[in-house]
């Protein structure tokens, strides 16, 4: 069996840039998740239309987030991207800091490194606009509302220096992970 972990790495983190893959495409209503025993993309459920994603999102490799799951990453492109596509370079501009149901889960925000529409010219947070940030704020926040179960709360936005300092912190957390 291959062993699908040692392809991938966080990447250069310390540089601001990182390795994702890309879980769900922007504007999508399924709500895919990978799988780390089965190395599969799976449909965890069907979101309402109404929460489809606002943006790409996916997950940097080699890291555990406090809720246990690998570190997540949204991931702006002028299109929407496939599930299972490998970002091997993609610029970190910030975070999002996220509790979902008491735990962190945030977001690192990042683009293509290889962007030559839009994203090359983006190097902030802050070149996304107030518009872009609450339109995710937004969405976070109230994305459950309709199972009426769990709780979300958006808790700002950080710095790529603040983001790096989470990915390092994600990044000895996977290794202190007991092997199965």
């Amino acid at each position: 069996m291959t062993n699908y972990n040692a392809l991938y790495t966080p990447g250069d983190f310390e540089n601001e840039f990182i390795t994702t893959v890309i879980e769900i495409s922007k504007g999508s209503m399924l709500k895919i998740e990978w799988n780390r025993e089965k190395h599969t993309f799976e449909l965890d459920r069907v979101e309402p239309e109404i929460f489809a994603k606002p943006s790409n999102y996916g997950f940097i490799p080699g890291t555990l987030d406090e809720d246990g799951d690998e570190l997540d990453t949204l991931v702006i492109a002028p299109e929407a991207l496939p599930t299972g596509l490998v970002i091997v370079s993609a610029r970190i501009l910030g975070v999002l800091n996220f509790e979902d149901d008491g735990e962190m889960d945030h977001k690192i925000i990042c683009v293509p490194a290889d962007d030559r529409d839009s994203g090359s010219q983006l190097h902030k947070l802050e070149q996304l606009g107030e518009q872009w940030k609450a339109k995710i704020e937004y969405h976070f926040n109230t994305y459950k509302d309709l199972k009426k179960r769990g709780t979300t709360k958006v808790l700002g936005f950080g710095t790529p220096e603040d983001a790096i300092t989470i990915i390092k912190e994600c990044v000895e957390r996977y290794e202190k992970k007991p092997t199965t």
